[in-house]
């Protein structure tokens, strides 16, 4: 089938797109190519689909493009397309959110309801929209309270997908995935961080007392997912986590192994900064047949070897 990939260029859209061209499928994907992280990183995540002759990138700003081109003939829409980064939601910046994370979604939406080809859009939220816990695991019925602007955008793009699921019957899911890592993920998020400062003998920066606990998500994971949600019958919101609920310090240990001793300077805890996360993925397992397959040891050891890939590339 031809499938419409948002965000092709970022990390789990790059993911999901070499995924999808290996199951057969046709990719065209779109990215506007934000200025958030350096540019070289979603060309780099993009050498592999560059070769590919069922993949078609079309660079455009969903908050301004003509949607129906990019639709023609597609079956399914996974939108991954967003603006990231919960610290960097706050003042100003909000206005970006707010036009990558609403508008442009809101007219996605728009454009596919009542679509002649496109039979399902999967769309990508997050943990985010639960802020901090008041129960843990969180379930998908759990209180929402966004604990960041971020979080508050996410929600909200989220209930417009439902919105014009229950009112148009557009045949919609949404997958609120927990913090995802793995090869490729963006240099602002901490796992990268954390890595490349270990390589380097550099100190981090460590926010809070480390004692936050995290249900860390692999790439792999999220990919598979996307795809189980594709399917028909699946629909509304899920949980997508990688049953790897664990503090920040267990994971910090973790990485010393993988690069060497770690150099840890504590800070205050940043504004945004929830507690705990912890997923409830029973009904994605039961709906979609969702199950977690790499754990988290594993995945960071698969995220270092791609730092060390990465860095010999550039020569360092």
């Amino acid at each position: 089938m031809r499938c419409l990939v948002t965000g092709a260029a970022g990390f789990v859209g790059s993911s999901l797109s070499e995924r999808l061209l290996a199951l057969g499928h046709e990719v065209v994907g779109v990215d506007r190519f934000s200025d958030y992280y350096g540019r070289a990183y979603k060309e780099a995540n993009l050498e592999r689909l560059r070769d590919e002759p069922r993949f078609e990138l079309q660079v455009h700003d969903l908050a301004e493009c003509r949607m129906e081109p990019l639709l023609e003939g597609v079956e399914v829409v996974y939108h991954q397309a967003a603006q990231a980064g919960v610290r960097a939601s706050w003042g100003q910046s909000f206005e970006t959110y707010l036009r990558d994370n609403l508008w442009a979604t809101q007219r996605l939406l728009e454009a596919l309801r009542g679509h002649r080809s496109v039979r399902k859009v999967v769309y990508a939220s997050s943990s985010s929209v639960y802020g901090e816990a008041h129960e843990l695991p969180m379930r998908e019925a759990s209180a929402t309270r966004p604990y960041s602007p971020y979080g508050v955008t996410k929600l909200a793009a989220e209930h417009l997908v439902e919105l014009y699921r229950h009112n148009f019957g557009l045949a919609a899911a949404s997958l609120r995935y927990f913090t995802v890592y793995g090869p490729r993920q963006r240099p602002d998020m901490g796992f990268h961080k954390f890595i490349e400062a270990g390589l380097d003998g550099r100190p981090i920066h460590l926010f809070g007392d480390g004692e936050q606990t995290r249900d860390f998500t692999f790439i792999a994971d999220i990919v598979e997912a996307n795809i189980a949600a594709a399917a028909d019958g699946v629909a509304g919101v899920f949980n997508i986590g990688g049953g790897s609920r664990v503090t920040l310090r267990e994971v910090l240990a973790t990485i010393g192994e993988l690069t060497g001793p770690l150099q840890i300077e504590r800070q205050g805890r940043e504004a945004g900064d929830v507690l705990d996360t912890w997923a409830d993925v029973s009904r994605a397992a039961e709906v979609m047949n969702y199950a977690p397959q790499v754990a988290l040891r594993e995945g960071l050891a698969a995220q270092v070897a791609w730092h060390h890939e990465r860095r010999a590339r550039l020569g360092r």
